[in-house]
């Protein structure tokens, strides 16, 4: 029976060592598999966040390529602003609207060109009063259609067009000079570009 017992014993001891083996090797199969699904997860995070930067990147570059800042130099005789473009954006046309105080209303350009004539009168009538030698600006409102590649864009802003009075020849008085363009705000509409025409006209 001793013998018997001790039989017993070491089955049972052999048994138990067999299911910590199971066990263990249950455990090792379960770590496995959480290592192998946590790599997955950040492989995918990984990916996830590479899609997005370059998403984010190729949009913010399709902004920089779209984007059109208007410009213009005068004329060596000082009658119009030519409109000037750079090899990726081609002007496709320009309107210009003015204050309505001048009654000039709105022009579309020619050539490119915002012209004196337009509002020489207008404006002189409306600086008649003062020192013949003066400068000051004149805010217009610009709705500009341009070329992305193939695709048409169209942006609109209020600019400021730089001027200058000086004393003409007898008999025609004083005469006007365009020197500038400069953006001053995006956006805008009639009332706003009366608005600030009120603050930057010339007084007396």
């Amino acid at each position: 029976m001793q013998v018997a017992a001790t039989e017993a014993v070491a089955k049972a001891e052999a048994a138990a060592t067999r299911r910590r083996w199971i066990n263990l090797g249950e455990f090792v199969a379960v770590a496995g598999l959480i290592i192998a699904l946590l790599g997955l997860y950040l492989n995918w995070s990984d990916r996830r966040e590479e899609t997005a930067e370059k998403q984010i990147a190729s949009a913010k570059a399709e902004r920089e390529s779209a984007r059109f800042e208007l410009r213009a130099v005068p004329t060596a005789n000082g009658k119009a602003l030519t409109l000037q473009h750079d090899d990726r954006h081609a002007i496709r046309d320009a309107t210009a609207t003015f204050p309505t105080e001048l009654g000039v209303g709105s022009k579309d350009t020619v050539a490119d060109q915002i012209e004196r004539g337009w509002f020489e009168r207008a404006l002189l009538k409306a600086t008649d009063g003062g020192p013949d030698t003066r400068s000051g600006r004149l805010p217009v409102l610009i709705v500009l259609t341009y070329w992305d590649g193939d695709t048409p864009r169209t942006t609109r802003g209020i600019y400021d067009i730089g001027w200058k009075t000086q004393e003409g020849t007898f008999p025609f008085g004083r005469t006007l000079k365009l020197e500038s363009l400069r953006l001053h705000e995006l956006g805008g509409d009639q009332k706003r570009l009366d608005a600030l025409w009120a603050a930057e006209r010339p007084k007396g």
